[in-house]
């Protein structure tokens, strides 16, 4: 069990989470399935499909958004990085039902991979499955590279950290420091053992997540091979925007040397 679970304070929770209840309808080139995750509660997964030849990343977007927001992205995704995108999202958010928490948001994201790797298999798609957090989507994501080294291809991080610890520390959220150190000393040992390729896309303007966190993760991921990608004055929520052929570049280049 992950000491995640320490951050479930109900106050932090209200600074933590924003979820939002959108749903849009799927555009023709997407279907979405509901994973069982926990006794009544389900969460949705979008699945933006191009080329069944495509391999796949699973997708766990950032605070405040929900899966709907990508059916205009994902055709980027197509086009730029030629591989499909499957976003995986929060309880509590978009079709999901439930509360998000931090132990949920860790725990889930087994059933979610499980679900993914299943159904891209049972409909017949190329099965190399990688990796993708933004933002609080990377504590999912790091969880997955570390428990599945053998069948997870790669992993991106997006304006991401290693603990969201560092981050409730420096945003001054009350917690007791002895809590705060146990989960982080948790995050570094699993970021050492995390040995799959990797790339870290980060803005060198983020007020929110700074871009240290980007250098320490860099530093902390023991990936023997890994890729740090800076995006000049880019924000928090601009950098796929302002890096838009980097970005996409990258990720490209990333999966097809690493398959």
């Amino acid at each position: 069990m992950s000491n995640y679970y320490l951050l479930d304070d109900p106050i932090l929770l209200q600074y933590a989470f924003y979820p939002r209840d959108e749903v849009s309808p799927c555009p023709e080139y997407a279907f979405d399935i509901n994973v069982p995750v926990d006794e009544d509660i389900e969460v949705s997964c979008r699945f933006f499909m191009s080329d069944s030849s495509y391999p796949t990343l699973l997708f766990f977007h950032g605070n405040g958004e929900v899966a709907s927001d990508y059916d205009g992205i994902a055709p980027y995704f197509f086009k730029l990085a030629q591989v499909n995108l499957v976003v995986a999202e929060f309880r509590g958010y978009g079709a999901s039902s439930g509360l998000p928490s931090f132990a949920a948001l860790v725990a889930d994201a087994h059933p979610l991979y499980g679900a993914v790797a299943a159904e891209l298999s049972a409909r017949d798609y190329n099965e190399s499955l990688w990796l993708m957090g933004r933002s609080m989507g990377s504590v999912a994501a790091l969880e997955l590279a570390y428990h599945y080294p053998e069948d997870i291809k790669g992993l991106i991080i997006e304006s991401g950290f290693m603990c969201a610890a560092r981050i409730a520390r420096r945003l001054g959220i009350p917690i007791e420091e002895p809590e705060l150190e146990l989960l982080e000393d948790e995050c570094l040992q699993k970021a050492l053992g995390i040995k799959i390729p990797a790339l870290i896309i980060h803005g060198d303007k983020d007020s929110l997540v700074p871009v240290v966190e980007a250098y320490n993760l860099e530093k902390e991921l023991g990936s023997e091979k890994k890729e740090l990608l800076l995006i000049p004055g880019a924000e928090h929520n601009t950098v796929m925007m302002l890096g838009l052929e980097q970005y996409f570049a990258a990720i490209r280049d990333f999966v097809r040397d690493k398959k």
